[in-house]
């Protein structure tokens, strides 16, 4: 699905409970970790193609969206549980192709990163960053 918005309000935001800029897929379990706080929380948007500090729009080549998306998809997939299914689009702003990833509150709370388990694997969102819930 590709939206048709011309610029996305929410680029003219700084990152917050309910938002969060990459510039590329990080390693790790970064994307996993926020995935599972958004879910946990009122939900929220991963942006990628997005520097944040200083605010840039990079974009992602057209040739990476679908190793990235991939990439997405199979770390919320296999790191987080219950299931998170996210709902993952693309932008196109100032020219640029962005990829979106729409985390919705999950009615299966609380949800968390499977490796380290429910006791120190559940995150929740605190401003601008994850936090292990308590």
């Amino acid at each position: 699905m590709i939206s048709t918005e011309k610029y996305p309000q929410y680029l003219d935001r700084p990152e917050s409970r309910r938002l969060e800029f990459k510039e590329n897929f990080p390693k790790g379990e970064q994307v996993a970790r926020t995935a599972v706080a958004f879910a946990n929380g009122a939900g929220g948007k991963i942006v990628f193609g997005v520097q944040d500090e200083p605010r840039k729009i990079i974009g992602i080549p057209e040739e990476a969206l679908f190793s990235i998306e991939e990439k997405i998809t199979s770390s919320i997939f296999n790191q987080c549980a219950p299931a998170i299914v996210p709902e993952i689009y693309i932008q196109s702003a100032a020219g640029k192709t962005l990829l979106v990833v729409e985390i919705f509150p999950g009615p299966h709370k609380p949800y968390y990163l499977k490796k380290p388990g429910k006791q120190t694997g559940t995150y929740i969102r605190v401003g601008s960053s994850n936090r292990k819930a308590s």
